[in-house]
């Protein structure tokens, strides 16, 4: 089972529910695809760790063989070519690695390079498999590390917790792309709740059952509760604002060791497989 924890924002609470649920399941692996700061490690403190540089393909031109035609730099949409006094310059930064420019070359003027855009750190934690992605400084894109990264997920595992990077976008799109459900977890204000609609819409469009799990929960009137009422959202679970839950996060803690807070996590976590469950029996 693969489960996908997302927000549409960071400081949310998304890294706590995604680590807690990770440390409650048994044998479970802990992906952290939030490859431009990842901080999952910071919590399970992983041993055994294992490095792997990962490349993408980079265009490189042999000035010699150019023709100066700029099939190439007419055809990026990136940027990333330009024609200068009939030479050729290549943008490393910019470039997505789509192959079109080296495909387009009339004169086979282009071919590739590999170029370094980050790692991945893989460890153990007690009974977690932790998976870490963290790209480069100034890389255009991390999806490439991200498919890395799931890539790596045997279809034995048992339970597989996916932390998300914040927001909607591409990267985002790539990590719930193959999961079986999505947890949005939104905090009670005005700009949480706009952030929720936008990853509300991203997992309608992938058409990936969810629920929302709200953080920093106090009891009286709700954004968030009446948002989904008002659009038949599943509420996974209510987190309280409680100083101590906040301080045992902010010391890089997992709350679901201490007796207090296991019921709360491990409560969720049944109600997300009762949830993925129905939704296999109704589409069966």
């Amino acid at each position: 089972m693969k489960l996908a924890v997302l927000s549409g924002k960071g400081g949310t609470g998304k890294t706590l529910v995604a680590v807690n649920l990770a440390a409650v399941a048994n044998n479970s692996v802990y992906v952290d695809c939030d490859v431009e700061e990842p901080n999952g490690h910071l919590f399970f403190k992983p041993v055994e760790i294992k490095k792997e540089k990962v490349s993408i393909k980079i265009p490189v031109v042999d000035e010699d063989l150019c023709l100066g035609c700029r099939k190439c730099v007419d055809f990026c949409k990136f940027n990333a070519l330009a024609a200068i006094i009939n030479k050729l310059i290549v943008f490393d930064d910019i470039c997505h690695s789509c192959g079109g420019c080296i495909m387009l070359c009339p004169s086979h003027a282009l071919t590739e390079k590999d170029k370094v855009i980050g790692e991945i750190n893989s460890g153990i934690s007690e009974e977690v498999k932790v998976i870490s992605g963290m790209l480069n400084t100034g890389e255009a894109s991390g999806i490439p590390i991200i498919k890395e990264l799931l890539n790596k997920i045997s279809s034995e595992e048992k339970m597989t917790v996916i932390d998300c990077p914040p927001g909607s976008a591409c990267i985002v799109m790539e990590s719930i792309r193959d999961v079986d459900y999505c947890i949005l977890v939104a905090e009670p204000t005005v700009f949480g709740l706009h952030n929720l609609a936008l990853v509300y819409q991203l997992v309608k469009l992938f058409n990936k059952p969810h629920g929302v799990v709200i953080n920093k929960w106090m009891a009286g009137e709700n954004l968030i509760e009446q948002f989904c009422n008002d659009n038949q959202i599943t509420v996974l679970s209510k987190i309280p604002f409680e100083s101590e839950l906040g301080a045992i996060n902010s010391d890089g803690e997992i709350a679901a060791k201490s007796e207090k807070y296991y019921g709360l996590f491990s409560e969720l976590l049944k109600t997300v497989v009762k949830e993925v469950e129905h939704e296999t029996v109704t589409h069966s």
